[in-house]
């Protein structure tokens, strides 16, 4: 039977975790093992260790049989994990996020750092996020945009895709990129695979100080949201806003050759020299 661990960036607490944790109960054994508190947007960090003096405690999720907390972001759990420190796993699954996670945003996402970091350690991974309707418009409080959440819509994408990818497990790692419109699965348009946009639907486009009353030197950031862009519709962005299940391979960075760059290695020639050829 494979062992899945079910991560996040929201919390142990977070609903869309419990739904997605449940539904894939059925595929094998779930291990939950999710921050014990909020750390959207930490990407794949790990945090100062020696300054987060790590802890793992137990934690309860109805319906899984093995669930854990520990003070740190989404990253850190999976580095555990894979270190054995809860059991071997066979696949990471991280989600469900209530925001979609396409375009630059990836770069950002602790759901999509998960999955990475789950592949930096030779472990598979999957990223199930959601739209949230309305994301964006100001004086919309966060908790109200995500009352009306599909959960079960992502939780049900979300374990056919596991499913499909424990039947056939690459011998190479891969990091898969879902992300599923906030409708009934009824209502969905279909799913495509997409490239990945320069730009989410929405972006924040500045950004102003405030002073903080009573604190000489400290300000406050407004960020000022941007109009609304619409994208292609073969990109996770477009497709998302088109009411359609996106799947994206996410690739590893890699060096790429770039011959507009002449300043940086003639300046290090000068100062060091060509570093000798060496054999494979």
């Amino acid at each position: 039977m494979s062992r899945i661990l079910v991560t996040n960036d929201d919390g142990i607490d977070s609903v869309g975790l419990h739904e997605l944790a449940r539904a894939l109960a059925p595929l094998g054994e779930v291990v939950v093992v999710a921050p014990d508190s909020e750390y959207s947007g930490a990407s794949a960090a790990l945090g100062a260790l020696h300054l987060l003096q790590p802890e793992v405690r137990r934690a309860h999720v109805d319906g899984i049989g093995q669930a854990w907390t520990v003070n740190g972001p989404p990253g850190l759990c999976v580095m555990f994990s894979r270190l054995g420190v809860f059991g071997p796993i066979d696949l990471v699954v991280s989600g469900i996020n209530p925001g979609a996670n396409v375009g630059r945003a990836i770069y950002h996402s602790g759901t999509v750092g998960a999955a990475i970091t789950a592949r930096n350690g030779g472990i598979s991974g999957v990223a199930v996020s959601q739209a949230v309707a309305d994301y964006g418009i100001e004086g919309q409080a966060w908790d109200d945009m995500i009352a009306g959440q599909q959960w079960t819509t992502a939780a049900t994408v979300g374990a056919e895709v596991v499913a499909a990818l424990l039947a056939e497990l690459p011998a190479d790692p891969v990091v898969v990129n879902v992300n599923v419109p906030n409708l009934e699965l009824s209502a969905i348009a279909g799913w495509r695979q997409t490239q990945v946009a320069m730009l989410p639907p929405r972006t924040v486009a500045t950004g102003r100080l405030h002073p903080i009353a009573g604190r000489e030197g400290a300000f406050s950031v407004e960020m000022v949201w941007g109009d609304p862009v619409e994208l292609p519709a073969d990109t996770d962005s477009g497709a998302i806003e088109r009411g359609v299940v996106t799947v994206s391979y996410l690739s590893r960075l890699l060096d790429e050759v770039r011959s507009d760059v002449t300043g940086v290695p003639a300046s290090l020639d000068r100062l060091l020299g060509r570093a000798p050829t060496l054999a494979p």
